[in-house]
């Protein structure tokens, strides 16, 4: 459903909501992506009704997310809208709009708008700070970003997505105030970091994430990168976290699975340090995919996400030998359910330090080979599937993908049911 629908959908929210004599307007985020020209993707609802008020007016619509905090998720032509009751600082609720908006986190997000009106209201000085590009805590930033640690990382993310920049006196609190995103959940921050990473500008998200302090408490294995010298000849550009920087600024509102892989790929690297005649770095492909499964762990990503994250990462250095592997190799390869994720995490790995590219043009012109001709064998069992048979993601997926192509191709196993029964013979003994 477009974003008109939802309008008109939230619309009638409102003003049912106004029917019955309660103030209501739309909210937040939805407003400023409308004032900046742009299509919301979701429409909240601020309101003078309490939640036991909505739910009257909406019976069979509306189910409780937050209720004691004044939110309520409420149904309309089959679409979930957040519906909430005016903030309040000294009370539980409040009837006013004006005390509602000086509650929220940055003046971006401080609008207000009366869809039946058509107009916007503005007590917090949103306008000037989009028109400038401005991220700004509403009042005392030290105080607003206390109320909820996790405004230290949306701010970055708000700037990074958006392009703006953060205030002088909002950047400050958060640096002295940055050891406080520990205190949140690690699936808020997973939420956070996922939509920064995955939006416009994620190499400005990870530069904003050091320049703040934020990223030795929220990723301090990348943290770890910088410092951590590569040898000239490979990577000219300087250090590891300077690499992974450089891959990030490549990328425009990329898949998660790629993004992380490109942000973990070398995690193994500071682990694995070694000089002699020249830096070097043995196996830390598979010392970074250890690290990755453990931070994705903790962060409560996916299984399937996981999964396909820790393949990349392990596999990232396979692909210099692809010019001389046997075809059958290659077919294995290419058999991977992420290789096609592998082969971009290998382009930018190449185009942010030494810059060359035959492998890459190698690979890509025998992949496009190989997917036309029909015997092009995928993994006859995935990732859920092997969960299903009491696996936990990670590392040894790759192994089983690897031995099951290798039977495929072979003509050892034809269904899934024969491959299951494999599995179970072979690695859960």
């Amino acid at each position: 459903m477009g974003s008109l629908d939802k309008k008109k959908l939230a619309t009638e929210i409102v003003k049912k909501l106004r029917q019955q004599g309660f103030a209501a307007y739309f909210v937040g985020g939805c407003v400023r992506d409308m004032l900046m020209g742009k299509a919301p993707k979701d429409f909240d609802i601020t309101t003078s009704a309490k939640p036991h008020q909505i739910k009257k007016n909406f019976p069979r619509k509306t189910h409780p997310v937050g209720a004691q905090f004044g939110t309520m998720l409420l149904v309309q032509g089959k679409l979930p809208f957040q519906v909430s009751t005016f903030r309040a600082k000294h009370a539980k609720y409040s009837l006013s709009l004006a005390e509602d908006l000086s509650l929220r986190d940055f003046t971006i997000n401080g609008l207000a708008y009366d869809p039946l009106e058509n107009k916007i209201i503005d007590l917090v000085a949103a306008k000037k700070d989009i028109r400038q590009k401005i991220i700004r805590a509403i009042g005392n930033p030290s105080s607003r970003l206390k109320e909820d640690p996790l405004r230290l990382l949306r701010a970055a993310r708000l700037a990074a997505c958006l392009g703006f920049r953060i205030s002088q006196e909002t950047e400050r609190a958060i640096k002295k105030l940055a050891k406080n995103i520990k205190t949140v959940s690690k699936e808020r921050i997973r939420d956070e970091l996922s939509a920064m990473f995955t939006g416009v500008y994620p190499g400005r998200g990870l530069l904003l994430l050091d320049q703040l302090d934020l990223l030795r408490y929220v990723l301090p294995q990348v943290y770890q990168l910088k410092g951590v010298k590569q040898p000239p000849a490979f990577h000219p550009e300087g250090d590891v976290f300077l690499h992974t920087l450089l891959m990030l600024k490549r990328l425009r509102n990329p898949s998660l699975v790629l993004v992380f892989a490109c942000l973990f790929h070398d995690l193994g690297k500071p682990e694995t340090y070694e000089e002699a005649e020249r830096i070097r770095f043995s196996g830390h492909d598979r010392v970074g995919a250890r690290l990755s499964d453990r931070i994705l762990k903790s962060l409560r990503f996916s299984n399937q996400a996981r999964t396909d994250i820790v393949a990349c990462v392990e596999n990232h250095m396979r692909f210099m030998e692809a010019p001389r592997m046997r075809e059958a190799t290659l077919k294995r390869l290419f058999a991977r359910p992420t290789f096609e994720t592998e082969l971009k995490l290998h382009y930018l790995d190449c185009i942010a330090s030494h810059k060359d590219l035959s492998v890459f043009r190698f690979l890509r012109k025998k992949y496009r080979q190989f997917k036309k001709a029909p015997d092009i064998p995928r993994p006859i069992l995935n990732g859920y599937e092997l969960i299903k048979l009491g696996f936990t993601p990670g590392p040894i997926f790759g192994k089983i993908h690897t031995q099951l192509v290798d039977l495929q191709m072979e003509g050892k196993l034809r269904t899934k049911s024969e491959a299951r029964a494999w599995v179970i013979k072979k690695w859960l003994k």
